[in-house]
């Protein structure tokens, strides 16, 4: 895509796994794309919030840290997740807040010592071109984001020019925590019936840990392994969140850059606001599950979307 924007970001140095991401692409598993998007949803959406920005605007989730950029004019960005070193020209800002960023600055964000993906959001968003319908980037698949792929250094990151904005920042009893141990709310899926009671009680009553096996598709499990008892399954869509059990019973939590089908037996699906958490966790992190019903899911995705729309940002000063 051809930009007349003269506002961009140049990429000094990528980081280890950085891309642009939008709420996903949805609609289009048909064509075997899957959803991408934000690992972890909250970070991503209070990211925007603290711009007012809408919020399918583009960001940067940046894995576990190391990016450098240089702005070419003045705008305002939010940086939220993991708990990472920010700096603008050498000088120490705090995340979880808005801004201000004037030509030639240099944002640097070091690498994370809780959490493991952190985000970067401009006012009104990056401009990137959308590919069908979205322009979250899926490497595997090739699409969004910048041609595709990671952001890489050289790569430029085009934003609207703006005037300077009102700098917001999240109190600090509402930033979220990135704990090591975390309990995992399980909606039981209709396959959850297919499991001996041994089987199922022992995957409740156990713990996992990450394994080194652990990205944006999904994170494998360690612990005791889970037999299904079922032979032969047909291949169907897999949503995310969903809690695969493979042939070896380490089971598998998958999550935005998952593939549309598979055939391995599910137990359920992890909570969406659990699966922000998971998606922050790295390897070591002890797993525990409990099962849920939806309507039990229902009631608490409600309640947290009334205390999000309800939560006061506080004006901040440069």
């Amino acid at each position: 895509m051809k930009h007349t924007l003269t506002s961009y970001f140049k990429v000094l140095h990528p980081g280890i796994l950085s891309t642009v991401q939008d709420l996903g692409r949805y609609g289009q598993s048909h064509l075997g794309l899957t959803s991408g998007g934000p690992a972890d949803m909250q970070a991503y959406l209070w990211a925007n919030r603290l711009l007012n920005n809408p919020e399918n605007c583009p960001v940067l989730e940046v894995n576990f840290g190391g990016l450098k950029l240089i702005a070419t004019t003045a705008t305002t960005i939010a940086v939220t997740g993991a708990k990472a070193p920010l700096t603008i020209n050498g000088q120490v800002k705090e995340i979880w807040r808005s801004h201000h960023v004037n030509a030639d600055d240099e944002i640097e964000i070091g690498y994370a010592t809780e959490g493991c993906r952190v985000y970067l959001a401009v006012f009104e968003g990056f401009v990137v071109e959308p590919q069908f319908s979205s322009v979250s980037t899926v490497i595997r698949e090739k699409v969004g984001g910048v041609n595709g792929e990671a952001l890489k250094a050289e790569d430029v990151l085009f934003y609207k020019p703006t005037p300077r904005q009102t700098l917001y920042a999240l109190k600090t009893k509402d930033i979220p925590r990135y704990e090591n141990t975390l309990t995992l709310h399980v909606v039981t899926g209709y396959q959850y019936a297919l499991f001996d009671r041994v089987e199922l009680a022992k995957f409740f009553c156990n713990e996992y840990q990450v394994s080194a096996q652990c990205d944006r598709m999904g994170y494998r499990l360690n612990g005791p392994a889970i037999q299904s008892g079922i032979s032969q399954l047909l291949s169907e869509g897999i949503c995310k969140g969903a809690i695969q059990i493979p042939p070896d019973g380490q089971p598998i939590i998958l999550s935005v850059d998952r593939q549309t089908i598979g055939g391995y037996p599910k137990l359920g699906s992890v909570l969406s606001l659990d699966l922000d958490l998971v998606m922050q966790a790295n390897q070591g992190a002890k797993i525990h599950f409990e099962p849920i019903s939806i309507h039990y899911a229902h009631t608490v995705l409600h309640l947290a979307k009334a205390k999000y729309a309800e939560t006061k940002l506080i004006k901040v000063t440069q």
